[in-house]
């Protein structure tokens, strides 16, 4: 099937991809704050994260975020742009709810450093600004002209039945995470505070709308930019375990579980971004 003309498609607009590269660039900077500087989040990042291995986590989630949004960033049309929007959008307001849930436990008194100050206001400024200024860029989204990129290519129905499967676990240990954090902190494979499990479930709610997206599009092409960002959080979840093994709970179910999940994320992603090329591929030679 050949896409419609350009000037029938609906795009990207000019608006939502500066945000998308913004968006890209300020997670960058978390990431190198998390995964880089971990050990010194009490310095270099809006609150102190114990154990390390907690802000590794962290760390890597911003890098697939980054992944996520720049590969969203330089598509043209919308369809397959628009994964990366609701998940980055019910992150930063659950992440909004949680900052002001534990305000307290943020570097803003005068017995932290200036630099740290400066860097824990940026932290709140940008999760209260980005929630509605996506929102109202999403509805701007909506109003532009045109229709859909035609599917090119279903996604398999078996990967779909996997990745259902995936966000029913995700979305249930996420929601626990965000609503229960005490009670979670016993089950998590390794320490957590109730900051910490409530941005971690914030994390994986996020994922969970990702998922939920790529089940909605059923497209190679439109699915892109989640599955290559699958692969990136695979990879760098794997690389924060190998840094700091000590700060897991290896006698429990819990990090087999993860480890598992870990897998066939970072499988799915592989598989998923592979088909994603061979279908923008074909689409082309369709032009």
């Amino acid at each position: 099937m050949s896409p419609s003309p350009s000037s029938l498609v609906q795009l990207l607009h000019p608006w939502m991809r500066g945000l998308l590269w913004v968006a890209g660039g300020l997670v960058f900077i978390a990431g190198i704050q998390l995964f880089i500087l971990t050990d010194e989040t009490d310095r270099y990042f809006a609150w102190t994260i114990q154990p390390p291995l907690t802000a590794a986590f962290l760390g890597a989630a911003y890098w697939s975020s980054c992944v996520l949004e720049l590969t969203a960033a330089r598509e043209h049309a919308w369809a397959r742009a628009r994964a990366a929007v609701p998940a980055a959008l019910l992150f930063t307001t659950l992440t909004l709810i949680a900052t002001l849930i534990h305000f307290d436990r943020f570097h803003i008194g005068a017995d932290h450093a200036p630099e740290t100050r400066v860097l824990t206001w940026v932290w709140i400024g940008v999760y209260t600004v980005v929630p509605p200024v996506m929102l109202l860029l999403l509805i701007r989204q909506s109003r532009t002209p045109g229709d859909d990129l035609p599917a090119e290519r279903a996604i398999s129905f078996w990967l779909r039945a996997l990745i259902s499967a995936q966000a029913v676990l995700t979305v249930a240990v996420g929601a626990m995470l965000f609503s229960l954090p005490e009670a979670m902190a016993d089950v998590w494979p390794w320490q957590l505070t109730p900051l910490t499990a409530r941005v971690l479930g914030a994390w994986l709610l996020g994922l969970s709308v990702a998922a939920a997206q790529v089940m909605l599009e059923n497209e190679w092409g439109r699915a892109r930019p989640v599955f290559i960002s699958c692969i990136a959080f695979g990879v760098l979840q794997f690389i924060a375990l190998a840094r700091y093994p000590d700060s897991v709970r290896w006698d429990g179910a819990a990090i087999w579980v993860y480890l598992t999940w870990l897998v066939s994320l970072g499988l799915i992603g592989i598989y998923g971004a592979w088909n994603a090329s061979r279908s923008m591929a074909m689409a082309h030679q369709h032009v």
